[in-house]
C-alpha cells in the first residue's frame, strides 16, 4: 500500500476486529471504503474514509457507487447465540462473506484478507467450524492473486466500549485463561484484536503464496512486530 490511489474495501468495520483494522488502515496511504449493514455514527472522520451502506444479502451488495478496489478486508461474523439459528449464522459467516468477496473480485480486487477461525474445516462435525471451512474454500475458488486467511483463537478486546453485545462465553473463557496465559500454547492463546489487525495488514501487503493461511500462533508473532 504505497500510494494514495489504492482503493481498499473493509467489510465489518463496526466489529471488534473491523474497528481495529479501520483504525490502523487510516494510517496507511490508501482510500478506505467501509461497507456497513447499518449507519454507524461513532466511526472516525477522515477525508480518506468513505462509508457505504450495503445489502450483504445481495451478490452485488446493492451499492453501485463503490470504487473499484485493489484489496478487500472481510471480518464479518456472528455467533450461534447471536444469530439464533444455523441458517442465520450461515447467512452471515458464509453468504455475506462470499457476497463481499465476489463483488470485490468482480470489481477488480486482486488481494483479499478474511477472518476465519481456529479449527475451520469443511469436513468438521462441528457446525461452526464447518461453515468457516466452507467459507475458506469458497474464497479460494475465487482465485485472488493473494488471499490471506486468518484463523485466530479466542479474540480479546473491549466489545462493550464499541456498543457490541457482550459474548458471555467469550468473556468467561478469557477470564479463566488469564491466570494461565503463559502456559497456554501460542496457537490456543487469546489474541488481541489489534494484534490480529496488524498481522492482516502486514500479511496482505507482503509478497506471498496465492493462498496464505495463518494460524493463531503465526498471527500472534506477525502482529507483534
Amino acid at each position: 500500500m504505497s500510494h494514495i490511489k489504492q482503493q481498499v474495501w473493509l467489510a465489518g468495520a463496526t466489529g471488534l476486529v473491523g474497528r481495529a483494522l479501520l483504525t490502523q488502515l487510516l494510517h496507511e496511504p490508501i482510500q478506505l471504503h467501509a461497507l456497513l449493514r447499518h449507519p454507524a455514527k461513532d466511526l472516525p472522520s477522515s477525508p480518506r474514509l468513505q462509508l457505504h451502506q450495503v445489502d450483504f444479502t445481495r451478490a452485488d451488495l446493492a451499492a453501485c457507487d463503490l470504487d473499484h478496489p485493489d484489496a478487500v478486508y472481510i471480518c464479518l461474523g456472528s455467533t450461534m447465540a447471536v444469530a439464533g439459528s444455523q441458517a442465520a449464522f450461515r447467512a452471515v459467516d458464509f453468504d455475506a462473506v462470499l457476497n463481499v468477496a465476489r463483488a470485490a473480485r468482480a470489481a477488480g480486487a486482486s488481494r483479499c484478507a478474511v477472518v476465519s477461525a481456529l479449527g475451520a474445516d469443511p469436513a468438521s462435525a462441528v457446525f461452526y467450524n464447518r461453515v468457516k471451512g466452507d467459507m475458506e474454500q469458497a474464497l479460494i475458488a475465487l482465485q485472488f492473486e493473494h488471499l490471506v486467511i486468518a484463523r485466530p483463537s479466542l479474540l480479546a478486546g473491549e466489545r462493550e466500549k464499541l456498543g457490541q453485545a457482550r459474548r458471555s462465553g467469550e468473556a468467561w473463557a478469557l477470564r479463566l485463561s488469564k491466570p494461565f496465559y503463559s502456559l497456554i500454547p501460542s496457537k490456543w492463546r487469546p489474541i488481541r484484536a489489534e494484534v490480529l489487525a496488524r498481522a492482516l495488514i502486514l500479511a496482505l501487503g507482503q509478497d506471498g503464496p496465492a493462498v496464505h493461511l495463518l494460524e493463531s500462533d503465526e498471527l500472534q508473532s506477525l502482529g507483534a512486530t
